[in-house]
């Protein structure tokens, strides 16, 4: 069982620790989007009330992140889904996921996007089959092959089934 909740002032080094881990989980460096400086100033760009900073717990351990920052009026971008070696399979990325999602659509975005690499099949895959789609290049991104993807947070399925608590098996 795991628990999301967001993520507290005293828990920033948790979560720069994770951020450290899902960088070097890349095997390419993320100096192109300020990666240490977006360390340094957490939650930065991810604070309420546009964007949100999570984490998943299971046995008091962080197990998993993700965050959320505001790209324009009515978009979010979704950064760092990160689901530590030990606790993948379980369905924790998906909760992640579906938790961010749900922000988003709260926070009152239409429509939320990402970019990722093709190395990260899994979760590519976990994103088309939540209903993400492929959408025109919208950032700087070198890695070949980055694929962006956005989901429109209107869609039915969003509103029935993205939890809005935070206990999860």
């Amino acid at each position: 069982m795991f628990r999301i909740r967001d993520a507290a002032a005293v828990e920033l080094e948790l979560v720069r620790e994770l951020l450290r881990e899902y960088a070097q989980s890349l095997n390419f460096s993320l100096c192109f989007q300020n990666f240490e400086q977006e360390l340094a100033e957490l939650p930065g760009e991810y604070a309420p009330p546009s964007g949100g900073l999570w984490l998943a717990w299971a046995d008091g351990q962080p197990i998993g992140c993700v965050a959320l920052r505001r790209f324009d009026d009515t978009d979010a971008e979704l950064k760092r889904l990160y689901v530590r070696p030990i606790a993948r399979g379980r369905g924790c990325g998906e909760q992640l996921l579906q938790h961010a999602l749900r922000a988003a659509q709260l926070r009152g975005y239409a429509q939320i996007r990402l970019d990722t690499t093709p190395t990260m099949q899994a979760a590519i895959a976990l994103y088309r089959r939540l209903g993400f789609r492929e959408i025109p290049a919208y950032g700087l991104n070198p890695i070949p092959g980055a694929l962006y993807l956005a989901k429109n947070l209107s869609d039915r399925e969003n509103a029935d089934s993205s939890p809005t608590c935070a206990d999860f098996s």
